[in-house]
């Protein structure tokens, strides 16, 4: 036992491993990671300050040094969960070959994070995670997204920027009926049929639409040929 000082305190052992003191940072993104085991296990009804203190093995008050409140706690693990889940389907795309192989890979990842995480987002939503700074976020990632599928699609299928990117806001928001279809279902051979589905909607829809591009062009030309 280490020696007690005069008021009565353990004195510190030179020979002792010092506590680990983990930096800001990284306590604050493992009380996130308390609160969202908690959400996961329990339902977002069993997070409170409290819990997630508990949870986390850490005092009430230093909970408090990190969130004013049990919904800013929500929309900082909403916050985080969306920009780790983001970067991951941003790296799983860029890494794609052309830009079917680009959808293909989105839809399947957003298959997995449907079902991994899935849970997780809607209940953040419900209980009300979801704010306008979170919203802002997200649209801006949105117009990005657009921007980043649109540019290949325009450089591999001959389409206009303007087009493409129309077009592809348009076949990025039906994404959305296909993993409701998906969670619905839940079956390995439904979600191979989603998937060809998709992404056939894609591509047929950028042909004809590259179809339709050529067509213009040509009478163009042909109209300023005979002029």
């Amino acid at each position: 036992m280490a020696p007690r000082s005069a008021r009565g305190t353990p004195k510190s052992d030179p020979e002792a491993t010092p506590p680990v003191r983990l930096a800001r940072v990284h306590r604050r993104e493992a009380l996130l990671d308390a609160a969202a085991a908690l959400i996961v296990a329990e339902g977002v009804e069993a997070v409170s300050m409290d819990a997630v203190a508990d949870y986390a093995g850490v005092s009430r008050p230093l909970v408090y040094k990190h969130f004013g409140n049990r919904g800013e706690m929500l929309t900082a693990v909403y916050r985080r969960e969306a920009t780790i889940l983001h970067n991951e389907l941003s790296t799983k795309v860029r890494a794609a070959t052309s830009l079917e192989d680009m959808y293909r890979t989105l839809v399947r990842a957003a298959f997995r994070a449907s079902s991994e995480r899935g849970r997780l987002f809607r209940a953040l939503r419900a209980a009300g995670a979801w704010d306008p700074d979170l919203r802002h976020e997200q649209e801006e990632r949105d117009r990005a997204t657009v921007r980043f599928f649109a540019a290949h699609a325009s450089a591999e299928f001959g389409i206009p920027v303007v087009d493409a990117e129309a077009a592809t806001a348009m076949l990025l928001t039906a994404l959305d009926s296909v993993l409701s279809q998906f969670r619905a279902r839940r079956a390995r051979v439904t979600a191979a049929l989603l998937e060809e589905a998709y992404v056939d909607l894609v591509v047929g829809g950028l042909e004809h639409l590259a179809a339709r591009t050529r067509t213009t062009r040509g009478r163009a030309r042909a109209a300023g040929a005979s002029r």
